[in-house]
């Protein structure tokens, strides 16, 4: 085996071990810079400046780019509204009024939505074992909105801001469907991401307009700035070229298993980094959220790529290693 046949493989695993960070740090990212930024005036930043340093790879590809927006923008306009306005100042929006712990936690659940918007929109046939999981995960998730208390479900006492946090997984859930629609894969990975930047800059354009109107700020401090750069940085770009550079060495499914570390991850940031508490509620919660999403998604495929590994092991001619 050669040094290159072992060391592909585990630097994809590597980066796919930190991919998840990344994309639990706009949360803690976001909750830290939310009290002196408006929330969609942030968003607003963080995708401008995300479509400005991908305007050479847009260049670069700009006949594949013109056309794509001039057949299909309605479909990159419902991305940038989905994935960039819902999900970037309705995030940041929710993070005033809930911790980072919560929002984390309940975020988690987009795969299995991912499922039941298949299932309505695309008659996706569900499997008992996807039920059960996305029972137990959204048990999990009615935990941590009701804070682990039948008093305040009697009461219909919740968080506006887990409920918002709710609404951005499913907004995520539907943007993850449209994401794989058929024309956009006439165009690679970064030029797509860099379109659906600036449509998401320009969906929540509006509302930061909005926002500077009726007074707020621009940022002012440098920690402000810094958290901002972290965003841009860290958990727009880092996290989506991690994660598709683990999806092409490894594939999809072994990929999308990696992000079952978001939970750890995040919860751990939010403690160390915001001084968070950690309470009963929220052990119950990422546990049923946990093994909930990964009883609903866990591949198939990699259970019979185990069994098939045990059988090779079992013979006298060894597996191939991957190239």
């Amino acid at each position: 085996m050669s040094s290159k046949q072992i060391s592909s493989p585990l630097v994809a695993g590597l980066v796919m071990t930190v991919a998840p960070l990344f994309f639990s740090s706009n949360l803690i990212f976001g909750r830290y810079v939310t009290g002196d930024v408006a929330p969609f005036l942030l968003a607003f930043l963080r995708w401008s400046a995300v479509a400005l340093i991908l305007l050479p790879v847009l260049l670069a590809a700009r006949h594949e780019a013109a056309e794509l927006l001039r057949r299909h923008w309605r479909l990159l306009s419902v991305l940038g509204f989905l994935g960039m306005g819902v999900c970037g100042g309705g995030i940041y929006l929710a993070l005033r009024h809930t911790t980072a712990t919560n929002a984390t936690l309940i975020y988690t659940t987009s795969p299995v939505l991912i499922l039941l918007l298949e299932r309505v929109f695309a008659g996706r046939r569900t499997s008992k074992r996807e039920i059960v999981g996305t029972a137990v995960a959204f048990f999990g998730v009615a935990t941590i909105v009701l804070r682990g208390s039948l008093e305040n479900a009697m009461a219909l006492a919740l968080n506006v801001g887990d409920l918002l946090v709710l609404l951005a997984a499913a907004s995520w859930a539907g943007y993850s469907i449209l994401y794989r629609s058929e024309p956009l894969r006439r165009i690679g990975n970064l030029p797509l991401f860099g379109l659906v930047a600036i449509f998401g800059a320009l969906a929540n354009l509006p509302i930061a307009a909005l926002e500077l109107v009726s007074g707020s700020a621009m940022p002012q401090s440098r920690e402000s700035w810094a958290a901002i750069a972290g965003i841009i940085l860290i958990s727009s770009l880092l996290a989506f070229s991690s994660y598709q550079f683990g999806v092409r060495r490894l594939g999809a499914a072994v990929a999308g298993v990696f992000m079952y570390l978001l939970p750890p991850y995040g919860v751990l940031m939010a403690i160390v980094f915001l001084g968070e508490a950690f309470e009963p509620f929220h052990a119950a919660g990422i546990a049923l959220v946990t093994v909930g999403v990964i009883t609903a998604t866990f591949p198939r495929g990699l259970l019979g790529r185990k069994n098939a590994l045990a059988q090779g092991s079992q013979s006298r001619e060894p597996l191939k290693q991957p190239e």
